[in-house]
């Protein structure tokens, strides 16, 4: 079984920072694309940021500047530096990642819990 644990969510001022980290674990063989996503009250789920595992990234246009998503591959960790924080940054935020398992050829996509975070005007 994998499971992905989010950590790094709070409260902060707008113009703040925060640091996401989420580590996967597990019976891991390979793990390619790792990305954030974030839900909003009343909102959809959204894209944030996403990185292969060759380290190249792409990220949602409201957070472009701001955030950096980075990865420790031995680790299997995935982190989202955010800065100038927003309070419509506002939101629970979800790791996600394509996992492939030990003797499999798919690779199956996996999601933490979540952790929230809050930015106050």
């Amino acid at each position: 079984q994998v499971q992905l644990v989010e950590s790094g969510g709070g409260l902060v001022q707008a113009g703040g920072s925060l640091r996401l980290s989420c580590a996967a674990s597990g019976s891991i063989a390979s793990i390619s694309a790792m990305r954030w996503y974030r839900q909003a009250p009343g909102k959809q789920r959204e894209l944030v940021a996403s990185i292969t595992s060759g380290g190249n990234t792409n990220y949602a246009d409201s957070v472009k500047g701001r955030f950096t998503i980075s990865r420790d591959n031995p680790k299997n960790t995935v982190y989202l530096q955010m800065s100038r924080l927003k309070p419509e940054d506002t939101a629970v935020y979800y790791c996600n990642a394509d996992v492939r398992l030990p003797l499999q050829i798919r690779y199956l996509e996996y999601w933490g819990q979540g952790t929230q975070v809050t930015v106050s005007s």
